[in-house]
């Protein structure tokens, strides 16, 4: 960010919000449905849910989604109006194989 790299700092802003949602905890329907006033928790943290333990090989593979997604992506921007957009993505995706290496 200090390098006001603003290719990189998309980038890993993305993949940070990726890795992100990866640990999040999966809702059933029973939270999503919710439950009588007078039966809700009260009191500070007594929402909060534990976020699910990453391991090293499963945030690689969120970046290697990213970098394919973003790939993939500039593959499609064929037109001339595109260009700029896809050569954005492919550096993008650069910037996170680097972090792969």
């Amino acid at each position: 960010m200090r390098a006001r790299d603003k290719v990189a700092v998309s980038a890993l802003r993305a993949t940070l919000a990726a890795v992100d949602n990866a640990e999040a905890v999966p809702v059933g329907p029973a939270e999503l449905r919710g439950s009588a006033i007078e039966q809700v928790p009260v009191g500070v943290g007594t929402t909060e849910a534990a976020r699910r333990e990453l391991s090293e090989q499963h945030i690689t593979d969120i970046v290697r989604a990213e970098v394919e997604e973003r790939l993939a992506l500039a593959a499609q921007f064929t037109a001339p109006a595109q260009a700029d957009r896809a050569s954005q993505l492919r550096a993008e995706a650069a910037v996170l194989l680097l972090l792969l290496d």
